[in-house]
Parts: C-alpha cells; structure tokens; sequence
C-alpha cells in the first residue's frame, strides 16, 4: 500500500465502502468528515490485510445506524433483527468493503490476503499507534446515517 499515496488508499476504501452500501441497501453515501478522529462507534467491524505492506480496515458505527444499514441489507424491519444479525450485517459490510479495495490494490502490483472479519464492541474505544504507523480516518453517511471508516497500515 505504501507504493502508492495515503490520499490514494483513502479513496480507494471510501470508494469501496460506497459501492458496497450502495449495492447492499440502495443508499447513497457521500464523505463527510476527513479529519482525523481516533475514536470508534459502539461497534466496529475490522479485518487486517497482509501482503507486502499490512493494515488494517475498521468501520464502526453506532448500533442504531448498524440496525438501519442491516435492515435494509436482509430486507428486515428494524425491530425484528436480533442483535447478532446486526453484528453479522457488520462482519460482511467490512469484509466486502476489504474484499473490494483488495481486488483495486491488486492491480497496482501488490497482491493482499484478508484476515476474517471481527466484530468489537464497546463505548470509549479508540486508536493508539505508534510512530511510522499511518492512519486515514473519514466519516461517510447520508442525512440519515454515518459510519466511521479508518485504515491503519504500515
């Protein structure tokens, strides 16, 4: 990853995560925010990615935004998804946005392997890093709903 700009990745992900929601629930999501925010949403799904270069893709979200976002992926009113199913709608928006930003990395000559997706929970979480360790950090939404997404990579 490092072979190209961090500007680059950043889109490359963002540009990922739109498809994906897009393809998955109809909406429409745009970047709000590219300021740097080390916090997370009560939940967040990641993946690592390793290959030449390693990272790391979160995308957190509050669980009421998960609940919309899962809705509308498996066609479910938001009252009757189990919480589990929100987690899992969480583990496979992350894989398919790694899964999708995988494939674009691998035409710039780098080939990446992806680690399963997780899912964290929990209030007050955010990112440490060390020095050398560069971190892209934006929020996507609508006027609906938002997700945070970060990509750590070294």
């Amino acid at each position: 990853m490092n072979t190209i700009s961090k500007d680059r990745i950043g889109s490359i992900f963002a540009d990922a995560l739109k498809e994906v929601i897009s393809t998955t629930t109809g909406f429409s999501f745009e970047i709000c925010s590219q300021e740097y925010d080390s916090g997370f949403g009560e939940m967040t799904g990641l993946m690592s990615l390793n290959g030449k270069n390693h990272g790391m893709v979160f995308i957190s979200a509050d669980e009421m935004a998960m609940r919309r976002i899962c809705s509308f992926m498996t066609g479910l009113h938001d009252n009757d998804i189990a919480v589990k199913d929100v987690e899992d709608a969480l583990c496979e928006l992350v894989n398919m946005t790694a899964g999708s930003a995988k494939l674009r990395f691998n035409t710039v000559d780098d080939a990446y392997s992806l680690s399963p997706p997780f899912v964290l929970r929990g209030n007050n979480m955010y990112i440490i890093t060390k020095k050398r360790v560069n971190v892209i950090s934006m929020t996507l939404g609508n006027e609906e709903i938002s997700v945070k997404l970060k990509v750590v990579f070294y």
